[in-house]
């Protein structure tokens, strides 16, 4: 249990968040002799890997502690795949868009963060985002419910006929985040199409975010169920385009749409504290729920960078949550190991693992967001190289 209870204090937050880190890495096993860099063990899929180097990523920008660097570089260059597009072929069976998009999410963070670059003879930060933007702008698919991308990759993998928000939702961000770092008109228009899409297939209404559809019935049995991280992931996707617009009225509308709707991820009984309604209440949860608040704190703490207005009324919510999250990290021998029930407080509920580590370390660190500078761009402080044609071929 972290019982620091000024969140304004660095020093006990950095101290925290070190302690789950650490935690959290005693689930990875890539950087031990024989096993593959960049995998977690089971019962984690590919895709949360890639998205906990997204959560180390965030832990050396907020916390400047560097020693799971050189970690996170061999873990994401290792996925890359033969066309440097994260299409790994040992991972075909279950490749989806959101777990290619996941590991896009996490190069586009190196990029902006000015993460330190690999090797001149490896694929750059910048570049693996944009190969995987092209690899999914052509599989966009006007056949079945007007557009959009399927949840899977692959014909023969299940969830092939099933096309939901996360996968459309991480495109959408991908392609908001490109168009700020780069400026380029591309980008945000695709970002506008599948905002727009997600709205006219009605996977968005009133703000609230449904999980998906089956193109068998032209995605007119949409599954209505509601997780933290689709309204994350089209948070930040529309501060950064409200960010591109110049504060457009538009993307200042849709932000403030998302982030009010997003109180239903506020427990009850315990003011402005997270919870995963879905399943948290009901014990129902299963590995990948596990990490999805980590998605919302993340996205959120970042959308104040790019959409300054909205940093008072973010940690608002930030704040109780990171105190409540400090207190469920009590479990195990060692008393640091972090449940899932943060309406909890110091009960630990007996969950543990990367998805609770994830959740608690994304939300305490995110405490930090106004001690760190405003993502670089191409033209301003920016030092990973691009290839708008990566992935293409």
């Amino acid at each position: 249990m972290f019982a620091f209870t000024n969140a304004h204090v660095t020093d006990s937050i950095k101290a925290a968040t070190r302690q789950i880190t650490y935690d959290m890495m005693k689930y990875y096993d890539g950087n031990v002799t024989g096993r593959v860099p960049g995998n977690l063990p089971d019962p984690y899929y590919w895709w949360q890997c890639g998205a906990m180097f997204g959560s180390l990523l965030d832990y050396y920008y907020y916390t400047g502690d560097d020693q799971y660097n050189d970690l996170i570089t061999q873990g994401m260059l290792h996925q890359v795949g033969p066309n440097d597009d994260y299409m790994t072929p040992n991972q075909t069976k279950t490749t989806g868009n959101d777990d290619q998009g996941f590991w896009a999410l996490s190069a586009l963070s190196a990029a902006e963060q000015a993460f330190p670059n690999p090797p001149e003879d490896r694929p750059q930060w910048l570049a693996l985002a944009q190969a995987v933007f092209n690899t999914q702008a052509l599989r966009w698919d006007t056949q079945f419910c007007g557009g959009g991308l399927r949840w899977q990759v692959f014909t023969l993998n299940v969830g092939y006929d099933y096309k939901n928000t996360i996968s459309n939702g991480v495109f959408f961000n991908i392609a908001a985040r490109l168009a700020k770092y780069t400026g380029n008109q591309t980008y945000a228009d695709w970002a506008e199409r599948v905002y727009d899409w997600t709205v006219d297939v009605g996977f968005i209404q009133d703000f609230h975010f449904f999980d998906g559809a089956h193109t068998t019935l032209n995605c007119n049995d949409t599954n209505r169920v509601q997780w933290t991280y689709n309204a994350g992931v089209y948070m930040l996707g529309a501060a950064n385009m409200y960010n591109f617009t110049d504060g457009s009225e538009k993307w200042k509308a849709r932000l403030d749409g998302i982030f009010n709707q997003t109180s239903m991820f506020y427990s009850p009984n315990v003011p402005n504290v997270m919870f995963e309604q879905a399943c948290e209440p009901y014990g129902t949860c299963d590995t990948d729920n596990f990490s999805f608040k980590a998605y919302l704190a993340r996205w959120m703490a970042a959308t104040t960078k790019v959409a300054p207005y909205m940093y008072d009324q973010v940690m608002e919510k930030i704040r109780p949550s990171a105190a409540a999250a400090a207190l469920q990290c009590s479990g195990g021998e060692s008393g640091t190991l972090c449940g899932m029930k943060w309406t909890d407080g110091a009960k630990w509920d007996g969950t543990t693992g990367v998805g609770q580590q994830m959740s608690a370390l994304e939300i305490m660190q995110s405490l930090l967001v106004s001690r760190v500078a405003a993502p670089v761009t191409q033209d301003a402080g920016g030092i990973s190289k691009g290839d708008p044609s990566a992935g293409s071929s």
